[in-house]
């Protein structure tokens, strides 16, 4: 097969991926490999679906794909809509006022073009209080790419480019965006519970995953941003970059240690009483096979959640 062609619904062009079983895989691009391994994925986590693709005609791929992309597109849409007005709430420390006061239905005077914002989206190695370099990212004459990392990733949204690892998608606003969408918008000033309520419980899902964590990051920098319509081919935001960039350092086998240690922290932040903090089990006994049958079925939860996030983002 031709190393040409373009990127496109796993679904739809669902015969390139058997054909890449025919040619090492090191042959392709990063961006066909990847697409190749979430396809491989959802074939895996849907029994049947395989069959369906093989022996099923052209609409019948078609018919599937519209239905994922009609939950996925609406998901998406809801997303970027509520967080769009919400995200003016988490700006400051509450109690402050931000000045000039920016509207939650119009995004123009956001980014660049405001004080806070600005702040929150200046990329890290950059000064936003250094005038010179504030009206050249204002002006667009300094293009931020995708993975120039803003500062509202980092905790307490202070960079160290000694330790860039210190504080990495711990910032604070990020912990605001993930419970507003994953648990509900009502649990962003709440302390997380033991109660089995919100998103999270109704789509099984009981920590949190690379995908939705790289998921979230790109959601709340739109919402921080001056433009108004969210798209993957965008080159000022430059959004389909900055999601990939972020995921392939969690990905990143060299990264591993702080990848887990990272992992770690937001699925305690989130959800407290994870299975990590349940004591040992004795092996073999029946309480075991038990928590081992669980933990298959949410290690599956998990991965459906993350292939429908990035379907969400860059495949429709």
């Amino acid at each position: 097969m031709a190393l040409g062609w373009t990127s496109s619904s796993p679904l739809v062009l669902h015969g390139r991926h058997f054909e890449l079983q025919d040619s090492p895989i090191e042959d392709y691009p990063a961006d066909v490999r990847r697409e190749h391994r979430v396809f491989m994925d959802l074939i895996d986590s849907y029994p049947g679906l395989l069959d369906r693709l093989m022996t099923g005609e052209e609409e019948d791929v078609i018919h599937i794909e519209e239905l994922l992309g009609k939950g996925a597109s609406g998901a998406r849409g809801d997303d970027t809509k509520t967080l769009k007005s919400a995200v003016l709430e988490w700006l400051l420390p509450r109690g402050q006022v931000v000045i000039p006061p920016l509207s939650r239905n119009i995004q123009s005077d956001r980014g660049f073009n405001h004080e806070v914002t600005g702040a929150l989206l200046c990329p890290t190695g950059l000064d936003w209080s250094d005038i010179v370099t504030k009206l050249s990212l204002k002006s667009g004459e300094t293009a931020v790419r995708g993975d120039q990392w803003p500062m509202f990733l980092y905790a307490g949204y202070e960079y160290d480019p000694e330790d860039p690892w210190k504080g990495l998608l711990k910032g604070e606003i990020l912990i605001f965006g993930f419970k507003h969408v994953f648990t509900s918008p009502s649990s962003v000033d709440k302390e997380p519970k033991a109660t089995r309520s919100g998103n999270t419980y109704l789509h099984g899902m009981k920590s949190v995953t690379k995908g939705s964590l790289a998921y979230i990051a790109t959601q709340v920098r739109f919402a921080l941003s001056s433009l108004s319509v969210f798209s993957r081919t965008d080159t000022v935001t430059d959004s389909e970059n900055f999601y990939h960039s972020i995921l392939d350092l969690l990905e990143d086998p060299d990264e591993s240690e702080e990848v887990v240690d990272l992992m770690m922290w937001w699925t305690h932040r989130i959800f407290p009483n994870s299975s990590s903090s349940h004591r040992n089990i004795s092996q073999n006994s029946a309480l075991s096979k038990i928590r081992e049958k669980c933990a298959t079925l949410q290690a599956r939860a998990n991965l459906n959640i993350t292939l429908f996030i990035y379907f969400v983002l860059f495949h429709l």
